[in-house]
């Protein structure tokens, strides 16, 4: 009985951790940093103070650490400027410089690299190739980091945030600027990006490709050259995000490419030239998202099926629909455009009659941009009046039967709604009178 009860205490005695030591290090100082990365034991914390210029460093074991105000990592251009390869270590309040720059070879300021558990939180990268590089990384959370790249210079930058392979990621509270693409996720699958703000990066503010069950909430994408891409995923969750002022031939507050059930709510796309594209996608849920003062707030191509749009603002956008083709096998219904001129007699806060979203002109410039230079023509605007009252063109499913007389959320007083509705149908007769007479009397004098 005695020798089990020995037994017993000493394999608990081998099996106890050793106590965790806490090590000061001062850049320039000895022994080197790279020297205490050997010799410190699993669940050590390293402190750093001052600039630390030693070259690629490389964590092999479980460590934490930690800088102090002013603490910085200097690659010295020679590879990864840190490369973490052991599980749960934790990097946390340090400025991260010269990684190596090369179109050939991923070099990062910070690179994770097949393991479990990376904590990367409270963190600085200035100018670095690559700042953030996950590769088969799983449960990584990378936290208030602040990436900032190099304006103009496009040949020396790559990815802020990049995840490849990854799974079970946080990507929370950073803030990405001057880079390629300011957050890139490929084969990504289970993690949610939450609260970041990324802009004026030189394509994507976000792009993700074959990445599946993922959650992007309350992002704020803002002057990004080509905006935010989401293609060839499923099973995707978009919400209260902000898609700013990402302007140009070829930019899009969001593109949504190949994407199949997806949920779009309660976002904000402001100032676009594109708010959403919607490209080849299957079942998608888009609603209660307010579009505002865009290009195009919505250019929804035939080729997309099974999808919904409900509950939706359209307001001072140039064109609130546009589409490629003749087939409409999605549903539009109950979205508040603020150029319906229908009225509402029962006084149930939707239209009596259906709303058109998809005018002449809008047809026209899908399929001859050039056109656009006559968009603020009164005859273009007569066209588009007349094609919403008698639509011979424009595809007949593509209308919104129930639109709303408000924008979602706000109420008007008993006398005002009244109102609004008795002069309804004279407005609508006016509205007709001048899509249809005014072509006339213009042409006869």
């Amino acid at each position: 009985m005695m020798r089990n009860l020995l037994l017993l205490l000493v394999v608990l005695a081998l099996a106890a951790p050793a106590h965790a030591r806490t090590w000061m290090h001062r850049g320039g100082g000895s022994p080197t940093l790279k020297s205490l990365l050997l010799s410190a034991a699993p669940g050590d914390t390293i402190v750093i103070e001052g600039t630390v210029a030693e070259g690629a460093l490389v964590i092999d074991k479980r460590l934490t650490l930690l800088g102090r105000p002013g603490a910085v990592i200097d690659g010295l251009n020679e590879d990864d400027a840190l490369l973490v390869k052991a599980d749960s270590v934790e990097v946390r309040g340090l400025t991260f410089r010269n990684p190596r720059r090369s179109n050939l070879d991923d070099k990062a300021g910070l690179k994770v690299a097949n393991c479990t558990g990376a904590r990367i939180v409270g963190n600085q990268f200035d100018h670095c190739f690559f700042a953030i590089y996950l590769s088969g990384a799983k449960g990584a959370l990378v936290e208030g980091n602040t990436v900032l790249g190099r304006p103009g210079e496009e040949e020396s930058m790559a990815n802020g945030i990049h995840l490849w392979k990854c799974s079970g990621a946080t990507i929370r509270n950073n803030r990405v600027e001057y880079h390629r693409d300011g957050i890139y996720f490929e084969f990504v699958t289970g993690s949610t990006i939450e609260r970041n703000t990324t802009m004026h990066n030189l394509r994507y503010g976000l792009h993700f490709m074959f990445s599946n069950n993922d959650a992007y909430m309350d992002n704020h994408f803002e002057s990004n050259g080509a905006g935010v891409a989401v293609m060839f995923s499923k099973e995707i969750v978009m919400k209260r995000n902000r898609f700013l002022a990402n302007r140009g031939a070829s930019a899009y507050g969001l593109l949504l490419k190949e994407i199949n059930d997806g949920e779009i709510a309660d976002n904000e796309f402001v100032d676009n030239t594109t708010g959403i594209m919607v490209d080849g996608c299957n079942r998608l849920d888009v609603r209660s998202n307010t579009f505002r003062s865009n290009g195009w707030a919505l250019r929804l191509f035939a080729n997309a099926t099974s999808s919904s749009f409900r509950g939706n603002t359209f307001a001072g956008n140039t064109f609130d629909l546009s589409t490629n083709g003749s087939l409409m096998l999605n549903t539009v219904e109950g979205n508040y455009w603020d150029r319906y001129t229908g009225y509402d007699l029962d006084r149930d806060g939707t239209g009596d009659v259906p709303h058109r979203p998809l005018g002449f002109f809008a047809l026209l410039v899908e399929r001859q941009p050039y056109a656009m230079v006559f968009s603020r023509s009164l005859f273009v605007s007569l066209l588009d009046r007349a094609e919403r009252l008698l639509p011979s063109l424009t595809p007949e499913a593509m209308k919104d039967d129930r639109p709303l007389m408000r924008p979602p959320g706000t109420t008007a007083k008993p006398a005002e709604k009244v109102s609004a509705q008795r002069s309804a149908p004279s407005s609508l007769l006016f509205t007709w009178l001048l899509a249809c007479g005014m072509p006339y009397f213009v042409a006869h004098g």
